[in-house]
């Protein structure tokens, strides 16, 4: 959180006269069907704690100008120094996040230790930032600030929403992805590395606790695939030195490739930067959602082909990857999802899929990676089956590359 003097000292820096203004809006939604005296008592409830918590929260502070009730509408006024409206915005959506969630929290075990959890609801919270010229303060300022903070706060949980893409949007300005790389290793050569899958991992973990999560709200924000260029050329930049016949496994989104600014000659660009070709890499597709339309995938993936590119389908046995994938995209692997590879030494069902792919496999002429392998009564099975290929953390952990060597 940065502290108010801080802000304060970008005001003494800018030198100059005007100001922001801002605004935290709150409005407790409750349940529509409940009864009128209870939502009449339950709001009257709300305005008695919520003004003690702003008060005691705010009331000490230089910023503070008051707070406004607009029917159920509460709206808290903060008077902010000039400049650096963007770091400004930041700093009241930490502040306001900080408090509000405490709030709905306490609030909510108020209203259940009554025995009125029917009657719950949510606190919805906006917040918005605007310049302002004029001492005293225009109406017409506050009014535009007022109404910017309740489109902000139209849907419970947008003060999240709002901070997850503000740290995002860092993650990617900043480039603060780190790759690491698990070994894949021949099951028919014992002991030999046949390549390595480049991994997401991100220090900070105020937001996201891991890849899966990054990607989820890239997906929501729209910026899938700024993340996933990132994520390719951090894997391309991590990668220090390939032995003669070594894979690297870079994921890429199929849903990117529908992507009208997808540009497949970057990725090219960068491997030749790292004294790399396209027959290192292979491109992991990964299907996080449905693919909407196949046919513009199949012509980027051909044009990844024609370079010396290969191809791997991520997941298979669960989640979006299909059969149908397999039939339209060709792939060189399949990486065969750990659902189906735990306990497959237990399981003969689990043992009938996973033959059912060989068998695809070899009529497409498509070798078969045996993704999580923990156990080694797992490696022995899969091993057993004729698979070629196995990854896990029985046979190497996600690590930097230069550990690795």
């Amino acid at each position: 959180m940065r502290q108010l003097r801080d802000i304060w000292r970008l005001n003494d820096t800018e030198n100059v006269s005007s100001g922001h203004l801002g605004i935290i809006y709150l409005s407790w939604q409750f349940p529509t069907d409940v009864r009128k005296n209870h939502l009449s008592a339950q709001h009257e409830k709300w305005r008695v704690f919520a003004e003690n918590e702003v008060k005691a929260a705010f009331g000490s502070s230089l910023l503070y100008e008051g707070l406004q009730w607009m029917k159920e509408d509460l709206f808290i006024h903060m008077r902010l120094p000039a400049g650096h409206q963007m770091l400004q915005e930041d700093w009241l959506l930490e502040l306001a996040y900080k408090h509000t969630a405490d709030w709905e929290k306490q609030f909510a075990e108020e209203i259940c230790f009554e025995g009125l959890s029917d009657v719950l609801g949510k606190l919805h919270v906006g917040v918005s930032v605007v310049p302002n010229d004029n001492d005293p303060v225009d109406g017409l300022v506050w009014y535009d600030a007022m109404k910017k903070a309740i489109l902000h706060g139209q849907s419970a949980g947008s003060m999240e929403r709002s901070l997850k893409r503000r740290a995002l949007e860092r993650v990617i300005s900043e480039r603060l992805i780190q790759p690491v790389y698990q070994p894949i290793v021949s099951l028919l050569r014992e002991g030999e590395v046949f390549g390595f899958e480049a991994l997401s991992r991100t220090q900070d973990q105020t937001w996201f606790n891991g890849p899966m999560e990054l990607f989820q709200c890239a997906e929501q924000e729209g910026l899938t695939y700024s993340l996933d260029r990132l994520a390719r050329e951090k894997a391309i930049d991590g990668c220090l030195r390939l032995m003669p016949g070594q894979k690297l496994f870079i994921n890429v989104m199929a849903q990117i490739m529908e992507d009208p600014s997808f540009s497949p000659g970057q990725t090219l660009s960068l491997l030749e930067q790292h004294k790399l070709s396209p027959h290192h890499v292979v491109f992991e597709i990964t299907e996080r959602s449905s693919i909407a339309d196949f046919g513009s995938v199949k012509k980027a993936l051909e044009h990844y082909r024609s370079q010396g590119y290969q191809i791997a389908i991520d997941d298979v046995g669960a989640g979006y990857s299909s059969l149908q994938s397999i039939a339209e995209l060709r792939p060189d692997y399949l990486k065969v999802d750990r659902s189906i590879i735990q306990n497959i030494h237990l399981d003969e069902m689990k043992e009938h899929i996973l033959y059912t792919l060989v068998q695809i496999a070899a009529k497409m002429d498509i070798s078969i990676i045996a993704e999580g392998i923990e156990l080694e009564a797992e490696l022995a099975k899969v091993r057993e089956m004729g698979i070629e290929y196995a990854q896990g953390y029985l046979l190497g952990r996600p690590a930097p590359f230069h550990s690795m060597m």
